[in-house]
């Protein structure tokens, strides 16, 4: 047997494109904001319904700070018990309550030099939320049963699927914090407005799947692709991630298709409904605004109805090839190109500037 030298692989550079999977307008600018931020000490605060991901993004900011040799440490705030919080966070001394046996570190301190990630802060309790406060005003925190403070220099990103700036009209979050919390503000869209991501991220998980030992070779048909295209997503991309995992476990071959899809998602072929709220605040509207938006939900919808078929959409809402083109431009939906526009003659430079 001939000898082969082994030498270690050079580690490969963090990209955020491969742990923030899209190619829609808004997860490109959100990969960038992402990019433009990591480097700084700014606070952070990530908003987004449950599932679209803020732990991924609040990850790669630590991976691509100057802090990222140092701990990133995730907290969620309403996993803990409140009456446990203030001691998890900022410690505790011997004897400061029952049952404190001995002094503990608190997840704060743990952080020194790293980044601390609080997850669903709006369900901090109101009272500890001043002592948050004073760590990202002095870098101080005093232990719980501790005479004197001890000094930290930890970055904080928070993260809410609340939305704040109500909790803080009721009474429920301090105002003062709220505004130092978003020095940066991140939103993250949910999944059923970047539709044009569900492939890419659905084929993303099916090579997690194909790579894991002992390696398998899975695809998913033509129909039950647009089914998942169609289907609207609560649970975000957590829930694509477990419906690919549960897809490839029930599928008996190599293919995934319509006959094994839950009834929730052969359903979500459906024609649907198209209902848009206006609100006139403050006697003004952003007619623009509102018109690009309601635009964008009705081509989605149509596209939904006709299977991601362009020029069946187009016909569905009785505008020409070209106009139709544009207004996909215009409104940042994206379809990925499928056999039915090659077929037709649409081009990416027509679809996509």
């Amino acid at each position: 047997m001939a000898f082969q030298a082994k030498f270690a692989e050079p580690e490969t550079p963090f990209a955020v494109e491969r742990v923030l999977v899209g190619a829609h307008p808004v997860i490109v600018k959100l990969r960038a904001l992402i990019e433009r931020v990591a480097p700084t000490e700014a606070t952070v605060l990530i908003t987004g319904e449950s599932g679209t991901g803020k732990e991924v993004v609040a990850h790669a900011i630590h991976t691509l700070s100057p802090r990222s040799h140092q701990p990133f440490v995730p907290v969620n705030c309403a996993a803990i018990p409140h009456d446990l919080l203030e001691s998890e966070m900022f410690g505790h001394e011997r004897g400061a309550f029952t049952g404190a046996a001995g002094s503990r570190l608190g997840l704060l301190t743990t952080a020194d030099r790293g980044t601390i990630f609080l997850d669903e802060i709006g369900a901090m309790p109101y009272g500890l939320q001043a002592k948050l406060l004073r760590v990202l005003e002095d870098g101080v925190v005093r232990p719980v049963g501790a005479d004197r403070a001890t000094r930290v220099n930890v970055r904080v990103i928070a993260a809410s699927n609340i939305d704040l700036a109500e909790a803080v009209a009721k009474g429920a979050f301090r105002e003062d914090l709220f505004y130092r919390l978003q020095v940066v503000p991140i939103v993250i869209v949910p999944v059923r407005d970047r539709r044009s991501d569900i492939p890419l991220l659905t084929e993303h998980f099916l090579e997690r799947i194909r790579n894991r030992p002992p390696g398998r070779e899975i695809a998913i048909s033509r129909e039950a692709m647009v089914a998942l295209w169609s289907y609207d997503w609560p649970g975000n991309v957590r829930e694509i991630e477990n419906m690919v995992e549960r897809l490839a476990i029930l599928c008996e071959d190599s293919i995934i298709d319509t006959s094994i899809l839950p009834e929730n998602l052969a359903a979500s072929t459906r024609p649907a409904t198209t209902p848009i709220a206006v609100k006139l605040n403050d006697g003004r509207v952003n007619l623009n605004d509102l018109v690009r938006e309601l635009e964008g939900r009705l081509i989605n919808d149509a596209l939904k109805q006709t299977g991601g078929n362009k020029q069946a959409a187009a016909r569905l809402l009785g505008l020409k090839r070209t106009t139709f083109a544009a207004k996909l431009r215009r409104c940042g939906v994206i379809v990925p190109a499928s056999l039915d526009d090659r077929e037709e003659g649409w081009t990416s430079k027509e679809l996509y500037g």
